[in-house]
């Protein structure tokens, strides 16, 4: 808020896109600008003597009390009233975004085979992807979430197969064999019990793998969305890979068409070292079966048909390779693979009291998300995946997310804004009367309050711009810190100014608020 309209007043005066800084040191004011350098080359003068130029016209401006330069740098201290009045703004309507972008995004994500429940690495790219949304639609994109459901291909036999097993054994107490990649674990003799009662135990005499995989199928679907909806996630649309397969063949003629496929050794090869791929990719098997890829080029093709501006898909660190290779068929195909961007989870660590997490039993091999949400909550489980950058691998403690205290950061969040809260209701004047107070001064810190807290706005552009959430949680973390040092400090209802300290907290708290709404969670006011 501050950012933006500083940074229209310079451009404003300057004729010129001006780039704004944050001094590190507090003491050289609230913004900084290398103008001068950048102005310097293109008028040929020396940028300390251009900058002394600037800062004189600078001067003039009502929204800035102080103008100094350093060694080419335009330091700028904002005015008493340009603070005042954008504490009113806040307080009285909140935070908008004032840099409406309007572009159509198409954001794929999680995307997880149903072939079973989410498991915590899933978890990341699910929480991540639906941050980015969040972020993406507050500033005013026109975000479109979706899932691309795996459901066709090898996983899927598998996944009947296992129920038929679990079924003989289990219900029928016929003795089996599983071979080791079969998906094991309660979960499959659950959907086995659940398909006796549906069919009967003809199904498993019979051996209809296709009605027991189509069965388990919507069955994980269904326990997905509902894992999703734990921590608050949803879509837009759901694209099933079985239904998009029906355009394969016209697929592959505008592959060959364009000169993207050649026949060797009884397969058919995309030429995607044409477009710096390491090595050429089978995508029909000598048998005829299309292979994995075809199904994420015709997914690909339903993708750039619909006309997106930019499409992103968070995938997980095992699908790099996967890259280069749609890229290029999307090439082949006549599309422009630039608009793509491709996002990577890595890895998730996941301990108790120091020591591994325990697997799930249920699951078998792997811990299920839902279980890490039991234990801590949505809003733990949402911070902890959101505060550490999405391409670097993550290790956490769950018990550190159970504490109380200031160690840990989600807690030390909501306890900022429970705290506002408290004093509101202690108050003896009303929310309205607080929101209509006429703050004629602000101290050194109530001012870096409402400056910190008019932050958020280009922090979320920022945090967007670079893909990086973790710039929203470490500035909800600096700003709760700088409150409750304040909270600590001072003695709030009783003084004289009782109001105008109260308006400038309501103002912080309208900041955290946000800030946690991008995130996916929402702030407590009572703890």
């Amino acid at each position: 808020m501050l950012y933006q309209k500083v940074k229209t007043e310079l451009d404003r005066l300057l004729q010129c896109d001006v780039v704004l800084e944050r001094p590190k040191n507090r003491g050289f004011g609230h913004f900084a600008t290398p103008i001068a350098f950048v102005l310097a080359k293109q008028e040929r003068k020396n940028p300390k003597i251009l900058s002394e130029e600037i800062a004189s016209q600078l001067r003039a401006s009502a929204i800035f009390s102080k103008v100094e330069t350093l060694n080419g740098y335009i330091n700028l201290t904002l005015s008493k009233e340009a603070l005042t009045q954008v504490l009113d703004e806040i307080v009285e309507r909140g935070f908008r975004a004032k840099d409406l972008r309007g572009e159509r995004i198409l954001l794929e994500y999680v995307s997880a085979n149903p072939t079973g429940p989410l498991h915590i690495g899933h978890a990341r790219g699910a929480v991540y992807g639906d941050c980015l949304g969040r972020l993406g639609k507050f500033l005013g994109y026109e975000i479109v979430s979706e899932y691309y459901v795996n459901d066709a291909g090898a996983q899927i036999s598998m996944l009947g197969n296992s129920i038929l097993l679990a079924g003989q054994e289990e219900i029928l107490k016929i003795p089996v064999e599983y071979p080791e990649q079969y998906y094991k674990g309660e979960y499959i003799v659950e959907v086995a019990h659940k398909a006796f009662k549906q069919f009967g135990e003809e199904v498993f005499r019979q051996g209809d793998v296709a009605k027991l995989a189509e069965f388990g199928k919507d069955l994980m679907l269904q326990e997905i969305k509902q894992n999703l909806a734990s921590v608050d996630i949803s879509f837009d649309s759901f694209v099933s890979e079985k239904h998009l397969y029906a355009r394969w063949e016209s697929v592959l003629e505008e592959l060959i068409k364009n000169q993207g496929i050649y026949e060797d050794d009884g397969k058919l090869w995309l030429q995607s070292t044409k477009h710096d791929d390491e090595k050429d990719r089978v995508v029909v098997r000598e048998n005829g079966e299309p292979t994995y890829l075809a199904g994420d080029i015709i997914y690909h093709q339903d993708k750039f048909l619909r006309d997106f501006a930019h499409y992103i898909n968070i995938w997980g660190a095992d699908h790099h390779g996967y890259i280069a290779r749609v890229k290029s068929a999307i090439e082949f195909l006549g599309f422009d693979s630039s608009k793509l961007e491709i996002l990577l989870s890595q890895m998730v660590k996941l301990l108790q009291n120091g020591e591994p997490y325990k697997m799930s039993k249920r699951a078998g091999n792997f811990i299920l998300m839902q279980d890490v949400v039991d234990e801590i909550g949505s809003d733990a489980l949402r911070f902890v995946f959101l505060c550490k950058k999405m391409d670097t691998s993550l290790e956490f403690d769950i018990d550190d997310f159970k504490k109380q205290d200031s160690s840990n950061p989600i807690f030390y969040i909501h306890y900022a804004n429970a705290r506002i809260y408290s004093l509101l209701e202690k108050s003896t004047q009303t929310l309205e009367e607080i929101t209509k107070t006429e703050v004629s001064e602000l101290d050194l810190e109530l001012e870096e309050l409402v400056f910190v807290a008019s932050q958020i706005p280009s922090v979320i552009a920022n945090a967007f711009d670079e893909r990086s959430m973790v710039k929203i949680c470490d500035y909800l973390k600096n700003l709760s810190s700088i409150f409750h040092a304040f909270y600590n400090a001072h003695r709030v209802i009783g003084q004289q100014n009782e109001a105008s300290i109260l308006k400038v907290l309501l103002c912080v708290s309208c900041a955290i608020e946000k800030g946690l709404e991008v995130l996916g969670i929402k702030a407590k006011r009572a703890m």
